[in-house]
């Protein structure tokens, strides 16, 4: 029995005693050190998790199940999803699209706000013993996301040379960040938050009121993290003749007019969901190439028993990401 923070509804936290099992057949037993908070837990501060929340963890093995061969003692991060690596997307590489998938960490298993989180093995990525654990997460959604979705635009329009960013929540931030160090392009980026605004023009953006889109010229991709339909629409009318838009922001919808928005522009509108676990080692190489950098999303750090706040911080729209430690 070990006490854990639950998220109960209307912006509460209360530690419960909570019962964890050895780890199964195929599984490790993680003791999370950090987790970073993400918009999707918003609802769940809001409404109640049914299990332990957090799905952005970074932590230690310590304890290993049968069949499994990750040594007690390594040090990685927890991929979101328990894909199942036999389906017909798991072999193309598409674990983010798994159509056998048993569960979401934090959102129906006990997820990296806990003490301890029981993962497959497949979903858990070793790093190395000198990369802190809060700057570890950024390899989930921040890099992992952001970068899923800023390769799904590559894939229709590979000679980007500009782009537009709706959203400097986390994913928007994290889009910047990877296309700044990959692309070497105008940025772009629209908030209705003059903090995120600033905070987004110090990594190296070009800020743009969401209410001032207008003045953005023509750009060849653009990436919507916020999932406002407002925000798509203005996405979509600042895109070129083969200009390409990726949703990875969930949320509301898109109305389009098939003949001016893509047949006679040649325009694409895509999703992105998570990102392919295959990503992890180039993401990881990019980290440590650009630490500092990076370092920089991570603007505040809280200790588990500060949950409360440290929600309250992340969703008073003035900081980038959060990260509580334990």
């Amino acid at each position: 029995m070990t006490t854990v923070p639950f998220l109960v509804g209307g912006g509460r936290v209360e530690h419960r005693t909570h019962t964890y099992p050895a780890p199964g057949p195929g599984q490790l037993l993680i003791q999370p050190r950090a987790n970073a908070l993400c918009g999707s837990d918003a609802g769940l501060f809001r409404d109640g998790a049914p299990v332990v929340a957090g799905h952005e963890a970074a932590g230690t093995v310590i304890a290993a199940g049968p069949g499994t061969s990750t040594p007690v003692g390594a040090r990685g991060v927890v991929y979101l999803m328990a894909y199942c690596g036999r389906c017909r997307s798991c072999l193309a590489g598409a674990t983010n699209l798994c159509l056998n998938k048993s569960g979401d960490m934090g959102f129906n298993r006990d997820g990296g706000l806990g003490p301890r989180e029981i993962v497959d093995e497949r979903m858990f990525f070793p790093i190395d013993d000198d990369l802190p654990f809060p700057l570890a997460t950024m390899l989930l959604d921040v890099m992992g996301t952001s970068g899923a979705a800023l390769g799904r635009a590559l894939t229709v329009r590979p000679d980007i040379d500009s782009l537009l960013i709706t959203g400097a929540g986390p994913v928007g931030i994290g889009v910047l960040a990877v296309a700044r160090l990959t692309l070497g392009v105008p940025i772009y980026i629209t908030d209705v938050s003059d903090w995120r605004l600033s905070f987004a023009e110090s990594l190296g953006g070009i800020p743009v009121h969401a209410g001032a889109t207008g003045d953005i010229p023509e750009v060849d991709a653009a990436v919507d993290a916020s999932g406002r339909t407002t925000a798509r629409r203005s996405a979509l009318d600042r895109l070129s003749k083969r200009g390409v838009l990726v949703c990875v922001g969930h949320g509301e919808g898109l109305r389009l007019d098939v003949s001016p928005d893509l047949i006679a522009s040649g325009r694409a509108v895509l999703g992105s969901e998570y990102f392919p676990y295959a990503d992890f080692p180039a993401n990881l190489e990019l980290l440590r190439s650009n630490a500092g950098y990076l370092g920089q999303i991570v603007t505040h750090t809280f200790d588990v028993s500060e949950t409360a706040l440290a929600f309250e911080t992340f969703l008073s729209g003035n900081s980038g990401k959060v990260v509580v430690t334990q």
